[in-house]
């Protein structure tokens, strides 16, 4: 990469690059304009152009390892598997997850009192369902991050939540959770 004083004068304009910019972009545009209209006509069908899902009518085919919206996942005590060992937070980038812990009287363990994962932090990358050593926390519902609200306390995700999540997937399955969640936004 050249240094700005041992560029010339039509570099540092910067026209060369906005034109370059520009005819990749117009090809692009072209060609899968050609190609879409010789579709229609019943020729090239063996050239393939550029494909845009037109959602929500097409769903796009998420893989199995797509993370989504995050879930805590329940035992059959229909409570909550973590365990408040921290491990999810601590393993975070964005310090989006919040634990209060607490001791359950009746034997040793510790479970979680208080569970929040702050979705306006969260940068989805995973590393909490990484990190998580009894599998308490999965981002495996095959739904988009959602629009919660207009406030910032909206998008901070509870315990309840995020359990009533699992029970949800739990009893309906990822298609019918997203027929759902889609079908406000379809054409009547």
């Amino acid at each position: 990469m050249k240094r700005i004083d041992e560029m010339s004068l039509w570099e540092r304009v910067y026209v060369p690059e906005v034109v370059r910019g520009l005819s990749v972009t117009g090809y692009r545009f072209w060609r899968n304009l050609s190609i879409h209209v010789l579709h229609s006509l019943g020729l090239a069908k063996s050239i393939q152009a550029a494909v845009t899902i037109q959602y929500p009518e097409e769903k796009a085919v998420y893989p199995d390892a797509y993370r989504g919206r995050h879930r805590l996942t329940i035992n059959q005590n229909d409570t909550a598997n973590c365990t408040a060992c921290f491990l999810c937070a601590t393993a975070c980038p964005a310090e989006c997850i919040y634990i209060e812990a607490g001791e359950d009287l009746t034997s040793i363990e510790k479970y979680a009192v208080r569970y929040e994962i702050d979705t306006l932090r969260c940068i989805y990358c995973g590393l909490c369902v990484e990190a998580c050593p009894c599998d308490a926390i999965r981002m495996d519902t095959g739904l988009h991050p959602a629009n919660l609200g207009f406030t910032r306390k909206d998008f901070v995700e509870d315990k309840k939540v995020l359990t009533d999540r699992s029970r949800e997937l739990a009893a309906k399955g990822k298609e019918r959770l997203y027929e759902e969640s889609v079908s406000g936004y379809r054409k009547v």
